[in-house]
């Protein structure tokens, strides 16, 4: 594999942070200009390793489609929502600020934070629950979580949520 070629660009403005992006088949990182040379080389070899598990796990094959993510949705509206509406679209969306999944059921689509990209299937499962109940039921009430409810493992995936929710001091919530 070639060497891939680094551009470092010091700025008196930026005071703390490192950034790095691609720029075609450059890495551009972006530094404090007061940083030492030692420093620089230390945060170009970390963004370079960033960047590198950041495309590889975009292009991993692991990684569901939204295709698959679609398909899924059929095989878990079967099984425990009585085969009840089914999604136009579900797609898989950058990180939300503030939930792991939305639905807006006028136009039947479903958006999956791509935080929860490398979570137990059975966590991902239950927010899909959770979205394609909102297909029957818009609001959070009684009859909403009795749909949720039906897919067994409910408790433990809330419960998985928020342990991650605090562990990495997002302020999430289900929807």
């Amino acid at each position: 594999m070639a060497e891939e070629s680094v551009e470092v660009r010091r700025s008196k403005r930026r005071t703390r942070t490192v950034t790095a992006y691609r720029d075609g088949d450059t890495i551009v990182v972006l530094i404090p200009a007061r940083m030492t040379k030692k420093e620089e080389a230390h945060w170009v070899a970390e963004m370079q390793s960033r960047l590198l598990r950041s495309e590889t796990r975009r292009r991993s094959p692991a990684r569901e489609s939204d295709a698959a993510l679609l398909e899924r949705c059929g095989e878990l509206t079967a099984r425990y929502l009585r085969g009840g509406p089914s999604p136009r679209s579900i797609r898989w969306v950058p990180p939300m600020r503030t939930r792991w999944a939305s639905c807006t059921p006028v136009d039947r689509t479903i958006r999956v934070s791509e935080r929860l990209r490398d979570v137990p299937s059975w966590v991902l499962d239950y927010v899909i629950v959770h979205e394609l109940a909102h297909l029957q039921e818009a609001g959070h009430g009684p009859e909403f979580w009795a749909l949720v409810r039906k897919y067994p493992r409910t408790d433990r995936a809330i419960g998985y949520l928020e342990g991650l929710s605090a562990a990495a001091g997002w302020s999430m919530e289900e929807d």
